[in-house]
């Protein structure tokens, strides 16, 4: 009987992980409410209080569920060249901010973060992505042949990560319209080829422009 208990509890308290997953990327923080996620989950309103405390706390414990289901792709292999790996890892943020599943759900929660700031996630947002974000500066500053991560590669990475995220921040009818074409999987691997090809092109004249300046 006690297992059993422990069990439903579990149950239950996945089920209100997954609602609020759904939810806060689908309306933000703000927007969505302890209600609507408890409808969802099929539970009852005060489930939110006995298993997470507040909206607040099951709020950073959605973005942590989000998170786990956010493959990471492996760009530890210095072997290869940094022209493949930024081309790797272009492609890889564009099918995540694309991903209209579970594996895109952190891209949303992300943008959702980005538009209206709630300030709850900072400390989390800085212990599990900032290895990621050094991994890409790492790439950058090789390509350009830097000796060390400097203003111009930040710089970079900042371009580099917002002509991607373009995608989740602009509606799919929209940018439809501007390019003339419907978003399919084949346009998506052509755009992320062109900002791979965009992108190396620009880092390698920047760092052209640093030799200038040496």
């Amino acid at each position: 009987m006690v297992w059993s208990v422990r069990e439903d509890g579990k149950e239950t308290r996945n089920r209100l992980l997954e609602a609020a997953c759904e939810l806060f990327s689908e309306r933000g923080y703000h927007k969505a409410t302890v209600a609507e996620i408890c409808k969802r989950a099929g539970v009852n309103v005060a489930a939110i209080n006995y298993y997470f405390n507040d909206k607040a706390s099951l709020y950073v414990e959605a973005w942590k569920r989000a998170f786990e289901k956010y493959p990471w792709l492996d760009i530890s292999d210095v072997s290869d060249p940094p022209e493949k790996q930024l081309c790797a890892y272009i492609n890889y943020l564009i099918r995540k901010f694309t991903d209209p599943g579970y594996q895109g759900q952190f891209a949303r929660l992300y943008m959702m973060e980005l538009l209206n700031p709630t300030g709850l996630v900072r400390e989390f947002w800085h212990e599990l992505i900032e290895p990621r974000r050094r991994a890409l500066l790492e790439i950058i500053r090789r390509v350009m042949g830097r000796k060390v991560v400097d203003e111009d590669v930040m710089l970079c990475e900042l371009s580099i990560v917002q002509q991607c995220r373009v995608l989740a921040t602009v509606r799919p009818c929209d940018l439809e319209y501007l390019l003339g074409q419907s978003i399919t999987p084949e346009f998506l691997e052509r755009l992320a080829s062109h900002i791979a090809e965009f992108s190396l092109a620009g880092i390698k004249a920047v760092g052209r422009k640093g030799d200038k300046w040496e």
